[in-house]
C-alpha cells in the first residue's frame, strides 16, 4: 500500500470530500487507510477510508506527541497555502 503513516491525503469521496487529512494507520489485510483531521474525526475516533478515495500530498506530519490541536493547526496552515 502506498499510504504510510503521518503522510497529509485531501479526501476525494464521501462527505468529506475535499478536506485535509493525515494517516494515522492503515490496514493492510483489509485495504484500508485510517485518517484523522482533529476535528470531525479526532485522534481517538479515526475513519476508515478506501484508499481510492484518497489523494496522497507531499506533507508529512509526525505523530509523536501530535494533539488534536496541533493536528487541526498543522491542516489548517497547509489548506491555506
Amino acid at each position: 500500500m502506498e499510504f504510510e503513516k503521518g503522510y497529509v491525503v485531501i479526501s476525494r469521496a464521501g462527505r468529506d470530500k475535499g478536506y485535509y487529512m493525515a494517516v494515522t494507520d492503515t490496514d493492510e489485510e483489509k485495504d484500508f487507510v485510517i485518517v484523522a483531521n482533529g476535528k470531525e474525526r479526532p485522534l481517538d475516533r479515526p475513519k476508515r477510508k478506501n484508499p481510492k478515495h484518497l489523494q496522497k500530498t507531499n506533507y508529512k506530519i509526525d505523530l509523536e506527541q501530535l494533539t488534536d490541536k496541533k493536528l487541526r493547526r498543522f491542516l489548517n496552515d497547509l489548506k491555506k497555502s
